[in-house]
């Protein structure tokens, strides 16, 4: 199916959407640019109004979109409106941020003044994901428009209805005609819209070969790309962690979203003097976990977003009991009512050799290994492609430095959840990409970073 929002709890056909026309498509490009030469011209001041505005408008009304959210992927509702809600806190951070981050920074040398200059790039093509429908696009958006860049949101088919809204409430805002467009296309329209001139840059949340086929494209064209791709994040348990809290927080990272996160924790690296009673407990809280539809909030996990994720997941299950790991609860699809279910699953005693080496398990499934020492430990969770991010739990302060040295992530958080906040950079290394999103790094991405010698 192309544009269509299907609702993963019944596998009912909401409503479908037709994709734009060339000339449509032409008609939004051709909007875009003329927004941005009189757009490049606005205030700090007005930008940050209008995005204020926009907080406002999201939170205001964010048991709606998060309604929203959830019919089209299916989030908990109460996460939904939750991520609706975190939208809010990107704009107002930006609006009170970026004219300082983005105010000429002053160096001496033998001109009589010089300086860097930040200037805004042009239109930036978005190409964002469906598993945080609308707080992707929002720190994609808050710091692009404060830099005086326009923006074009190619989303994922499957949330069109988050998509139309996104540009909606944009222009409640109070942002010019142009300065945000949805544009539903599908995949096959984005070699297309990087290809032309008015398109000055693009950045994609997703897949590790959708941001390849990207980088590709924009590389040809010579443009800069920012990538936010997969991750088997590490989640580290030592002696010394506290071990409730540890399990409380493993509850969350893993199954947050139905599973269905890059920055999940995904692979559970655990020393063997605590490895029995973190997996012992975490089977305890496992099994309390209540599964069914998402929009009642008494249920904790909804379902995956598609049929093919859920077959996808389950795939990458079978393989490793095939090969001899344990399921310690779980383990298979719900087949006892429609939709896109699968339980919260804990495999162990994993053998080498298996997809939970090197895959991306996107969904309700915990990955337990067993390490004789920190040394150990680090070399397991390095052992990937990939390096989004890592969670590791220690209360020893050699340690801590040492995990924080040594992994191999674009973000190591001790004794937390990985989690994005606006005030801190966010992104990979190694395949789960390059660049940065929010704090000062990120709305430096796409500006000009101009040189000025005055003699």
């Amino acid at each position: 199916m192309g544009i269509a929002t299907v609702n993963p709890a019944t596998g009912e056909t909401c409503e479908t959407f037709s994709s734009l026309t060339d000339a449509e498509l032409e008609q939004k490009l051709a909007l875009a640019q003329q927004a941005f030469l009189e757009y490049r011209q606005t205030s700090f001041s007005q930008r940050a109004t209008w995005l204020k505005q926009t907080a406002d408008i999201v939170e205001a009304d964010a048991e709606r979109f998060g309604k929203i959210v959830t019919i089209e992927m299916g989030k908990p509702i109460k996460q939904a409106i939750a991520e609706v809600k975190k939208c809010a806190l990107v704009c107002r951070y930006y609006a009170e941020n970026a004219k300082n981050f983005l105010s000429p920074t002053y160096t001496e040398t033998d001109a009589s003044q010089s300086f860097v200059a930040y200037h805004p790039l042009g239109a930036i093509l978005a190409v964002m994901p469906w598993n945080f429908p609308f707080w992707q696009v929002f720190r994609f958006a808050a710091p692009a428009l404060m830099a005086g860049n326009v923006g074009l949101l190619k989303h994922a088919s499957n949330v069109p209805q988050c998509a139309i809204a996104l540009e909606e409430i944009f222009t409640q805002g109070g942002f010019p005609p142009g300065a945000f467009q949805t544009l539903l296309v599908g995949a096959d329209k984005v070699a297309q819209i990087v290809a032309d001139d008015r398109v000055k840059a693009a950045t994609l949340t997703g897949s590790e070969p959708a941001g390849a086929s990207l980088a590709s494209i924009a590389g040809k064209h010579i443009k800069k790309t920012v990538l936010e791709l997969g991750g088997t994040d590490p989640f580290i348990v030592l002696e010394s962690a506290d071990l409730e809290a540890a399990v409380a927080t493993a509850v969350i990272a893993r199954l947050q979203n139905n599973g269905q996160s890059c920055i999940a924790a995904k692979r559970f690296i655990l020393l063997e003097a605590i490895a029995d009673r973190f997996q012992n407990t975490l089977l305890e809280q496992y099994r309390q976990l209540k599964i069914g539809d998402p929009m009642d909030e008494l249920n904790d996990i909804g379902p995956l977003a598609t049929p093919s994720i859920l077959t996808e997941l389950d795939q990458l299950v079978q393989a490793c009991v095939s090969q001899g790991a344990d399921v310690i609860i779980g383990g298979q699809p719900l087949s006892d009512r429609p939709g896109n279910y699968y339980p919260p699953t804990i495999l162990a005693n994993i053998p080498p050799g298996t997809p939970a080496d090197t895959e991306e398990f996107f969904g309700p499934v915990a990955l337990l290994f067993r390490v004789r020492d920190i040394d150990e430990a680090i070399t397991l969770a390095n052992s990937t492609s990939l390096g989004l991010g890592a969670s590791a739990w220690t209360n020893n302060e050699p340690e801590r430095d040492r995990l924080i040295r040594d992994l191999e992530a674009g973000a190591v958080f001790i004794n937390g959840m990985v989690k994005s906040d606006p005030r801190l950079p966010f992104g990979g290394i190694k395949r789960s990409g390059y660049g940065r999103e929010l704090s000062v790094e990120g709305i430096r991405e796409f500006v000009n970073l101009k040189t000025v010698w005055i003699k």
